[in-house]
């Protein structure tokens, strides 16, 4: 292991200053607190802790060798840059020093929150835009042109409902028993839990949301059509859910009493399949010399990790344009804790939700900060938070955090604090009052959220973004990533000042959320290990040019030493149980945990490249073939979106 990075650690981790006193976590009758203790020990190079490690003939311990071993070359190739190897150096000689502990770890977090308000300023002047062309044909008719979509999360009832007891059929019931004795094999931040009141279930929270904005919209005189389409997306996190979700859907909305203004489809990876092989397989076999099927196309569905569904929410809209409806120009996705405020926004913004969509910013040329000629053929808005709204439509939703001690692991990565960065300098820029007038200058996003962000046909043919299937956390933040190192003009998102819809997920979601917090906590970890690994891929091994681009919060998650630094969380978390007394928990946490995090590193180091390529060439080939489509081929289309209403 590198001399400095030792000291570092034996400074960090032994001693009468240290952050963390590991060898008083050392107990023969706590295998797993003292499993972390010898690891970070090992770390710091004492021999008998690696002797003990060495040993150990536990998965665990294997699983820590093995991060051992990774870490030591991890830090051995960062430290051939200048910049990291001076910061190891100083942090080995002052480990007490905090800015010197995120020189090495959270680079994008020194000297915060002191210089708040510079990298505020600095950050808007990065992400400028100078309108060259404004677009000649911006949206016009919303209702007509866009098309809404969602994701549903799906998983079993709460482990306090009686299925049973439920109204819905005996076969639908027997199907929801048999999933709910499966092994997990998918985990959302906030997945709906079958059974839930109406109250509290997103999809109907959601529809009825957006059932209401259109309403206020026609009162407007915006909607002149009679329902806008919305697409849903269904991913579950076990598979005997596939079986019964648009059967659930279907009877949660009809017990509901539909909606008045809009029609829903839903898809299932039923669903997308049968647009694979009745549609896409035969149309690319005729037109592109193929003699069977490509397995490519598979990229297009709906099941499995965030990335896969959010690609689809996007590429459907492309589908929809070709074979269904032409006149349908853009595609927008909410997530279904949101609604707009439409009264606040009138009100606080001047335009409703619609009227905000008719931008002729979207879709504009300029040129950026950095001289690249840039198409804003993508547009974000912002969230409000449900409990703030009373202050303002524009409340940061991501405050930044206040001056208490930060924690164990928080010393070592502290996400927020550059996330409300981000949120201050990018999402809740005001036009005019920040000195970007929003007609001959605006601002780019790379900040976006997983809902309240759109894309159009067009640039969606042209540039072909994705997020890949294997992201399971921050698909929004990964999807202009595919795009950010092609050549030529590139493809950005608008900041539309003031379209923000407010965010409710923690007024009726609560316990769904708490029901998923070692899995969110595991997903955050995983974030670092692939965008990680995906950055290098994206740019021949040479994460710089994609991280500066994405800097700050979204490039935080990219790092040269991507274990090292999810170990650091991972073991701090676990200790921040310990030290507070919750062994139990702390010891569940890293045992449930572990096996996800070894999986994660595997497919990083193993597989990732070469999954991107495949999915890379199957977007290529999905939007080739949609370019080909013959009348009948789009017949077919047609007629399976159609099977996919849901009639309320």
């Amino acid at each position: 292991m590198n001399i400095q990075f030792e000291n570092a650690m034996r400074n960090l981790f032994s001693g009468a200053d240290a952050l963390v006193d590991a060898t008083g976590l050392l107990d023969e009758t706590a295998e797993v607190q003292s499993l972390v203790a010898v690891f970070m020990l090992a770390l710091a190079g004492d021999e008998k802790a690696l002797t003990q490690l060495r040993e150990s003939s536990t998965e665990a311990a294997g699983f820590f060798r093995d991060c051992l071993e990774t870490i030591e070359g991890e830090i051995d190739e960062a430290s051939n840059v200048p910049a990291f190897g001076k910061s190891l150096e100083a942090l080995a000689e002052n480990s007490g020093d905090l800015n010197l502990l995120r020189k090495v770890f959270f680079p994008e977090g020194t000297g915060l929150p002191g210089t708040r308000n510079e990298r505020v300023t600095e950050l808007r002047h990065r992400r400028k835009i100078r309108i060259t062309e404004l677009n000649p044909d911006p949206l016009s008719d919303p209702g007509r042109e866009l098309l809404f979509t969602s994701n549903v999360l799906l998983t079993v009832p709460a482990a306090s409902i009686s299925i049973d007891e439920l109204e819905y059929s005996d076969e639908l019931k027997e199907q929801i028993k048999q999933a709910a004795a499966e092994e997990q094999i998918y985990w959302f931040d906030h997945p709906i839990q079958i059974g839930v009141k109406p109250e509290s279930n997103e999809i109907l929270y959601g529809l009825r949301g957006l059932d209401e904005a259109i309403e206020f919209e026609r009162a407007r005189g915006n909607m002149p059509g009679e329902k806008a389409a919305c697409v849903l997306s269904v991913s579950v996190t076990h598979n005997g859910l596939h079986g019964v979700a648009r059967q659930y859907i279907e009877t949660e909305i009809r017990k509901a009493g539909g909606f008045r203004n809009l029609d829903v489809f839903v898809f299932t990876e039923a669903d997308t399949r049968q647009l694979i092989e009745k549609v896409l397989v035969p149309a690319a076999q005729k037109f592109q010399g193929l003699e069977q099927s490509f397995q490519g196309l598979e990229v297009f569905g709906v099941d499995g990790e965030y990335g896969r569904h959010y690609s689809f929410l996007k590429a459907i809209a492309a589908l929809w344009h070709a074979a269904k409806d032409s006149d349908v120009k853009a595609t927008f996705k909410i997530d279904l804790d949101q609604v707009f405020p439409q009264t606040e926004l009138v009100e606080q913004s001047g335009a409703s939700a619609f009227e905000h969509f008719k931008t002729p910013l979207w879709g504009a040329r300029g040129t950026a900060a950095d001289g690249s000629e840039t198409e804003l053929g993508m547009i974000a808005g912002a969230l409000v938070n449900e409990k703030d709204i009373h202050q303002g439509l524009f409340t940061p939703d991501v405050p930044f955090p206040e001056n208490g001690p930060a924690t164990l692991e928080e010393k070592f990565f502290y996400s927020k604090m550059l996330m409300a960065l981000s949120t201050e300098g990018e999402l809740m820029t005001r036009y005019r009052e920040s000195g970007i007038d929003g007609k001959t200058e605006c601002i780019q996003r790379i900040h976006v959220t997983g809902g309240t962000n759109g894309i159009l046909v067009d640039s969606l043919l042209r540039h072909r973004p994705f997020t890949p299937s294997f992201i399971g956390r921050a698909e929004d933040q990964c999807y202009i990533l595919s795009v950010l190192m092609e050549a030529g003009e590139k493809l950005a998102y608008v900041h539309e000042d003031g379209l923000i819809m407010r965010h409710d997920k923690e007024a009726f979601a609560g316990d769904a959320i708490k029901a998923a917090s070692f899995g969110n906590m595991i997903g955050d970890y995983i974030r670092t290990i692939y965008f990680s690994g995906y950055a290098r891929v994206l740019n021949e091994g040479d994460i710089g040019p994609i991280k500066d681009i994405v800097n700050p919060f979204t490039g935080c998650f990219i790092s040269r030493i991507p274990v090292t630094i999810v170990m650091m969380r991972f073991c701090m978390k676990a200790i921040g149980f310990f030290l507070a007394g919750e062994a139990g928990k702390g010891s569940d946490f890293l045992l449930s945990s572990y096996p996800r995090l070894a999986r994660a590193m595997k497919f990083a180091k193993n597989e990732l490249q070469s999954q991107y390529q495949l999915e890379r060439n199957g977007w290529n080939l999905f939007y080739d073939t949609l370019g080909k489509l013959s009348a009948e081929s789009c017949e077919k289309a047609s007629r399976i979106v159609d099977d996919c209403r849901i009639l309320g």
